[in-house]
């Protein structure tokens, strides 16, 4: 009887684990995962322009390329029939607005670039990226995710 058990358990682990796996690769899953990067990456910015942690060019420039990569691969990451599944946040005007979606993800990036070509030197001048990289995020959360 103990050792069904324990072939019970080993077997419901070993599902469980190839469902995790599986879900990794899901859009749905990897947008979160690069929103949750892009969360992070603008929060470290938002702590140097409040002044929470001193100002670090190296932080910065990590920050901002992060910032510009995954907005531009961000797009790529909602082809259709992923509208629903996975706790998505993505709201179906993405789908019915793909252009515009692709072209507020490019503004991000964009900015991102241009605010990585001429690197913030101090707090104020991230504080003033932060608003710029805020406002960018901003646009595109209102239009296109779903509010809980």
């Amino acid at each position: 009887m103990k050792f069904a058990k324990i072939c019970l358990a080993a077997g419901l682990l070993a599902g469980a684990t190839a469902v995790i796996a599986v879900a990794a690769d899901e859009p749905q899953v990897v947008r979160q995962e690069l929103m949750k990067k892009n969360g992070a990456a603008i929060g470290a910015l938002v702590a140097i322009a409040k002044g929470e942690k001193p100002y670090d060019a190296e932080t910065v420039k990590t920050s901002l390329s992060s910032l510009s990569e995954d907005a531009k691969a961000f797009p790529e990451y909602f082809p259709e029939g992923t509208e629903t599944g996975f706790k998505t946040e993505a709201s179906p005007a993405i789908w019915a607005n793909m252009d515009d979606f692709k072209a507020l993800s490019m503004k991000l990036a964009t900015d991102a670039d241009t605010l990585l070509a001429e690197l913030p030197a101090d707090q104020a001048a991230v504080g003033a990226a932060v608003k710029t990289l805020g406002g960018d995020c901003g646009a595109c959360h209102q239009k296109y995710r779903l509010k809980n």
